[in-house]
């Protein structure tokens, strides 16, 4: 077994479920926060003997919004954490927080209990935009939040955005931009929306209440993105993830280099040992401590490879043959000669340094690159 794990703590409340999301959330009480609480820390009591002698290299504390929860209860969880795993000195220890469910005295806080790096969910910086994606909060409740951040003592921040939505236009996107990088963030996620089945925007959508973005445009605010952010020095290290120098998410790299990791909370999902599993996304359920690790399934050989290429040409250093050979005992050659010779012949994929990545051109229809590995 690997001798580094990374840890997901789910966290499924928010103060309201945004129009476009499809992950595990809801808007509950808060009184569901303490028996949800006891039932994770429970959990990772239950399992963290799985991972005696492993060091813990992140910790991902996601939702929903994880910073609804009141910082004591939040204390709870990382205590458990710390008492339970071996956590690394130097592990990057994340929290993603919305604007509207922060203060100065809840980020001070935050950051006196092991929490080393914030992740801000900004997505716009119109209002309009904002309110028609169904967030609760307004681009000057951000800056105040992302201001009163730094004022607590956080030096790694990330902040979301998203582009291509609902009657976004071209200024717009470059607004939201610019004022994002006055703030000067160490880390900028800028994704594409996708308006996924299942959520209240893919009934507006089937209805005809709104449309999906051009796909011209989207392109357009993805190229403005790239250029705006590498002026700035922000290099882009996968396709809509950009960092200054030595800020790149270590958590998120774990996944796309197809690393161990394991999930805890209501949905949570693990990789182990070769093996995927998750947790019931039914709130009851969860509370009285049962649905863990369901859906428990075991890679083939091929299922392994296949992700290993398309998570890791994801990212901009693309994918190592020599790392390939040793965790497959085989050239990735002997795998993919014919795939990869027709993509670089498409001039969608370099071979360069012992090393496969996207080309620019590859980047814009990298899903139909990362099909030609799926067998």
């Amino acid at each position: 077994m690997n001798k580094n794990i990374s840890l997901y703590i789910h966290i499924p409340f928010c103060v309201r479920k945004c129009l476009y999301c499809d992950f595990p959330s809801f808007a509950l009480p808060e009184n569901c926060y303490e028996d949800y609480v006891r039932t994770l820390c429970r959990e990772m009591n239950e399992y963290a003997a799985d991972f005696y002698g492993m060091k813990v290299k992140s910790i991902f504390i996601g939702g929903g919004t994880p910073s609804v929860l009141p910082p004591k209860l939040l204390g709870r969880i990382m205590d458990t954490v710390m008492s339970k795993f071996d956590v690394d000195s130097d592990a990057e220890i994340s929290i993603e927080a919305n604007p509207g469910t922060l203060d100065a005295k809840k980020l001070t806080e935050m950051n006196s209990m092991y929490f080393n790096r914030l992740s801000m969910g900004l997505q716009a910086w119109q209002d309009r935009l904002l309110k028609g994606i169904g967030r609760i909060h307004t681009a000057d409740e951000f800056e105040t939040n992302f201001l009163q951040a730094r004022d607590a003592g956080f030096k790694n921040i990330n902040v979301d955005l998203m582009f291509a939505l609902p009657g976004q236009t071209l200024d717009d996107w470059q607004e939201t931009i610019e004022h994002v990088l006055k703030l000067r963030p160490e880390h900028i996620s800028a994704y594409s929306l996708i308006i996924e089945e299942g959520t209240p925007f893919y009934d507006m959508y089937e209805k005809g209440i709104i449309r999906e973005t051009d796909e011209v445009l989207d392109r357009k605010m993805y190229y403005l993105v790239n250029e705006m952010l590498s002026d700035k020095g922000y290099g882009r290290y996968e396709i809509s993830n950009f960092s200054k120098p030595g800020f790149e998410c270590r958590h998120n790299i774990v996944y796309w280099r197809t690393e161990e990791y394991r999930g805890f909370g209501l949905g949570a999902h693990s990789y182990v040992g070769g093996e995927r599993f998750h947790n019931t996304c039914d709130f009851k359920k969860y509370v009285s401590f049962e649905g863990l690790n369901e859906d428990r399934e075991i890679l083939t050989e091929d299922e392994k490879q296949e992700e290993f290429m398309f998570m890791g040409l994801r990212m901009t250093e693309g994918i190592s043959e020599n790392v390939f050979k040793e965790r497959f005992k085989k050239s990735i050659y002997d795998v993919y000669a014919k795939e990869i010779r027709e993509l670089t012949q498409e001039k969608l994929l370099v071979s360069k340094d012992e090393r496969l990545y996207l080309t620019d051109r590859g980047v814009d229809v990298s899903n139909q690159v990362f099909e030609k590995f799926i067998k």
